[in-house]
């Protein structure tokens, strides 16, 4: 026991003859902090030190260090504008300049969010080169998480902000750029944008180890094998953990691939990891908003639909949630597809229609409401079609019916009642017991609503099912 006090001791002696004041690694010129509210503030310095924090848009606050030297603090921000400095005073002083009050969003997920806006070897992002020379704007900045990895949770990440302009936008997550700025040009304040992805990863490597020893214990032989950025817990502790608290407004997501070999279990994953990150955030159930896998493969994959379907039901059944499909935009070959910029857009609208009042929009493509059979027929209406269905001039493709057996055929799909209804059939299926849409993992979608987004795969028996559980 005396080793251990004396041990404690001498830490916290080192402490005190090394410390000087810190912010954390967040906490650089050209930030962007959440305007309107108290965003969290937090260092190190001596043990038991007053630290005084003051931003020059007239806030201030202060605050002491713990006996291990660390603190943290609340500070009052304002409307949007700057820029300003954020002055802390401890031992020593430090100031960050450039700082802006605006919006902030983390930006998350795997390779398809990772992609910058410049495209990948070999791959090209469409109308990036437009999008990177226009993209000198002092109202956007960007953050990019450093790959990290660990088996603990880490306090601080690598990286610093950037202010928008060709150089640093053609290396920013392509998504998250076309996300921040449909925000920034439609709400016209300042839009900090935080990247933290790696490509090929698995939802339980962005799930915390509670989560994990919990609820998914199959993954807790992880624990004691060597470190990949599979593993589960790893991504989470080296690259979200490091973010928290900081005070952000949502997050949108680009993920799915990494777990296709077990939808089943992603069903439940993906909300477990969704509600871990708000309870540790403790910004309530701040929205996040996320991209249904785009179709792919030459060949069916088997897995694929039923990510898609777990990400469908994600939507339905998880608070504050939004789904930005994008069957129509795939490309069968890529499973990058080159298409970035209308998704981050579509992930946009559901920011704007959600979070910030904009009304008269459409953000989501039509959704399963329910079905009916007459004379032999599925007559199937949908949420989110408030003009009803239309196919967009192309045919209706990639539908099938149910029959008394279990076994699925192929249909004919007919849109009438001028929209309001989609007619489902097959000669060889005399009493539909069931409808379903898009159940291969490449498919060129043609169900859309009047504004041109598109309905998500789904099949009408197994949706209801799975919402019953």
């Amino acid at each position: 026991m005396k080793k251990i006090i004396t041990t404690a001791c001498f830490f916290i002696l080192a402490i005190s003859i090394n410390a000087q004041t810190t912010v954390a690694s967040l906490f650089t010129d050209h930030m962007v902090l959440q305007r309107n509210t108290e965003v969290k503030i937090w260092g190190t310095d001596k043990p038991n030190k007053t630290i005084e924090i003051k931003g020059s848009w007239g806030a201030i606050t202060k605050t002491k260090t713990d006996k291990f030297g660390k603190w943290k603090a609340s500070l009052k921000t304002t409307k949007e504008g700057g820029p300003y400095t954020l002055t802390v005073k401890g031992s020593k002083t430090k100031i960050v300049e450039d700082v802006l009050l605006g919006e902030v969003w983390i930006c998350t997920g795997q390779s398809n969010m990772a992609m910058p806006l410049k495209g990948g070897p070999g791959q090209h992002i469409e109308g990036s080169n437009d999008a990177i020379l226009n993209s000198n704007n002092n109202n956007i900045r960007f953050l990019t998480v450093k790959r990290a990895t660990s088996k603990t949770p880490l306090e601080e990440s690598e990286g610093d902000w950037q202010v928008s302009a060709p150089k640093t936008a053609a290396n920013f997550s392509a998504v998250g750029y076309a996300f921040g700025l449909r925000l920034q040009q439609y709400l016209n304040v300042p839009v900090g944008l935080i990247s933290s992805n790696v490509g090929g990863t698995p939802a339980q490597a962005w799930t915390p180890r509670e989560v994990i020893e919990s609820e998914f214990p199959e993954y807790k032989k992880d624990f004691s094998k060597k470190i990949t950025t599979k593993t589960a817990t790893v991504l989470y502790n080296g690259m979200i953990h490091p973010l928290i608290p900081y005070t952000i407004k949502g997050a949108i997501w680009y993920q799915g691939e990494g777990n296709r070999w077990n939808p089943e279990q992603y069903s439940k994953l993906f909300p477990a990891m969704i509600k871990s990150w708000r309870e540790n955030w403790k910004l309530g159930d701040f929205p996040f908003y996320f991209v249904q896998l785009a179709p792919y493969g030459i060949q069916d994959i088997e897995g694929w639909v039923g990510v898609q379907e777990a990400q469908l039901k994600t939507m339905l059944t998880v608070k504050n949630t939004g789904m930005a499909v994008i069957n129509d935009i795939g490309y069968k070959t890529r499973i990058h597809p080159p298409k970035k910029l209308p998704v981050g857009q579509r992930l946009a609208l559901w920011a704007l229609a959600k979070d910030y009042g904009i009304e008269g929009i459409d953000y989501s493509g039509p959704v399963y409401q329910s079905m009916k059979v007459e004379e032999g027929k599925a007559l199937l209406t949908f949420n989110h079609a408030p003009l009803g269905i239309t196919s967009m001039g192309k045919s209706l493709n990639n539908f099938e019916v149910l029959d008394e057996k279990g076994d699925y055929h192929v249909a004919t799909a007919k849109i009438i009642k001028r929209g309001a209804v989609l007619q489902v059939w097959s000669d060889e299926v005399p009493n539909p017991k069931g409808v379903r849409y898009g159940w291969k993992s490449y498919i060129e979608g043609s169900l859309f609503n009047t504004a041109g987004l598109p309905a998500s795969c789904f099949d009408t028996k197994r949706l209801k099912d799975s919402l019953k559980k």
